[in-house]
C-alpha cells in the first residue's frame, strides 16, 4: 500500500482522521472537487448536509475508481462547505459516515474542512476533493 496514515506523539488524536499521511507510490491522483451532483448532473440532497457531503464522497469514490484508485490510497480530501459553522460537522460526519459505510471504506486520511460563501450552483452545500497515490 502506498499510504501510511499516522498520529504523531505531540499532536491531538482525532477519531475522524488522521493527522498526518505518508505516500510512497509513484502515480498522483487529483480529483477535481466533487459536489452533490448524480451521473445525470441532477443535484441531490438540496438543502441537507449530510445527503451532499455523501454524494460527494461517493463521487470521489467513482473519480479515483476511474484513475484506478480507492480511498485506501487517498493521502488527503478537502472539504468545502457553505456557510460553516461549527453546527454542521454533524450532519456533514454522518454523510460521510453513510458514504464510507455504503462503500465499505475504514481508512481515514487528513482531512481539512473549509468554510466558504457560494458553490458553482445555489442548492450546492458541500464539495469534496481528493488526493491519492497509487503503487
Amino acid at each position: 500500500m502506498a499510504i501510511t496514515l499516522v498520529n504523531p506523539e505531540g499532536l491531538p488524536t482525532v477519531d475522524l482522521y488522521r493527522q498526518v499521511s505518508v505516500a510512497t507510490g509513484t502515480k498522483l491522483v487529483f480529483t477535481a472537487g466533487q459536489v452533490a451532483v448524480d451521473a445525470d448532473g441532477n443535484t441531490v440532497g438540496a438543502g441537507d448536509y449530510a445527503a451532499q457531503a455523501e454524494q460527494c464522497y461517493l463521487n470521489v469514490a467513482t473519480a479515483l475508481a476511474a484513475a484506478g484508485a480507492t480511498f485506501a490510497d487517498v493521502a488527503k480530501l478537502t472539504a468545502y462547505v457553505v456557510d460553516w459553522t461549527p453546527d454542521k460537522m454533524p450532519a456533514l460526519m454522518e454523510g460521510i459516515a453513510r458514504a464510507a459505510s455504503r462503500l465499505g471504506v475504514t481508512s481515514a486520511p487528513p482531512f481539512t474542512g473549509l468554510g466558504i460563501s457560494a458553490l458553482a450552483g445555489p442548492d450546492l452545500l458541500v464539495e469534496i476533493e481528493a488526493t491519492a497515490v497509487v503503487d
